[in-house]
């Protein structure tokens, strides 16, 4: 069921900066990083960027940049990109929108799914049911396929063992052509779960370790900070260490990130796109949904 939440939806103050994050990115991005781009640029605080939904589990913030995403596609402004990567479309390069005009698309298109349901022309301003309908806001992200997926994988990953999620990253390491895989005995790991290598070429071989960690939340930046001591001290001379969770990390977390070259941080989200990569422990669906702004220029106008 769908809450119903006072005043305007949220997701609609995203639409412009969802714009604004793809001209700044040079046209197109994946989900993810207009996601960091805009938590950046609008200093989001952590406590947003990682609040999920109590009933469904679903990242609030992420759920209305996808919502917002889908009011664009059918207003035009991003083509409808079948490989998840957003791209803005030549209306969109040029159209820069504050959140009244964002919500003038949105109220245009509760309009015309008001009109479907009720078969009846429309008026020239939003029925009560209408405005009803513009203070829902759904738990559901627009496109089901992937977020059926999605949900019900990290579902799963959260709710293994321990030790069966290692020995699952391990074999997803494999996926990824990582060889010579070690899981090492929990209490002797020293705060590492496994060993492995990947082959860059006949002549060299990338060695790496990995931690794995089951949170439905935001991973402590402490454990990440903990886990670059371990990679430092460790008596076994490795070149990378994958941190692995079914959580998120925080903004401080990605920074380091980006300053340390030997961590690689896999949060949930990631996870969840490396194994429908692959295609392990998930089944591949196609699902057609119509084409809302395709129909619209049959309809018929009112005069």
């Amino acid at each position: 069921m769908s809450k119903k939440r006072s005043g305007k939806a949220e997701f609609v103050k995203w639409f412009g900066p969802i714009l604004d994050a793809l001209r700044a990115m040079g046209g197109s991005a994946k989900p993810r990083e207009i996601t960091q781009w805009i938590g950046k640029e609008h200093n989001i605080p952590d406590k947003i960027l990682n609040e999920r939904y109590e009933k469904s589990g679903v990242l609030k913030f992420q759920n209305q940049i996808a919502w917002a995403r889908q009011y664009l596609v059918w207003e035009e402004l991003l083509e409808a990109s079948k490989h998840g990567v957003w791209a803005l479309s030549n209306k969109g390069r040029g159209t820069k929108l504050n959140e009244n005009q964002a919500y003038e698309i949105f109220q245009k298109w509760v309009k015309i799914f008001q009109e479907l349901r009720d078969d009846k022309t429309s008026s020239d301003k939003p029925t009560k049911k209408a405005k009803e309908e513009i203070e829902i806001q759904p738990e559901v992200e627009p496109e089901n396929a992937e977020t059926n997926i999605n949900l019900s994988l990290i579902e799963v990953l959260q709710n293994l063992s321990p030790t069966g999620f290692e020995h699952l990253c391990g074999r997803l390491l494999r996926e990824y052509d990582f060889e010579n895989i070690e899981i090492t005995q929990r209490s002797h790991d020293g705060g590492i779960d496994g060993y492995a290598t990947l082959k860059l070429n006949p002549f060299v071989n990338l060695s790496v370790f990995f931690q794995c960690k089951r949170y439905k939340g935001t991973v402590p930046t402490e454990k990440v900070q903990a886990f670059i001591g371990v990679m430092e001290t460790n008596k076994r001379s490795v070149e990378k260490g994958l941190l692995i969770t079914t959580g998120s990390f925080a903004k401080a977390a990605i920074e380091i990130e980006k300053t340390n070259i030997k961590l690689e941080l896999i949060d949930g989200e990631k996870l969840v796109e490396m194994f429908e990569k692959v295609e392990l422990g998930v089944i591949p669906k196609t699902i057609y949904e119509p084409n809302m702004t395709f129909f619209e220029q049959y309809r018929e106008k009112k005069k």
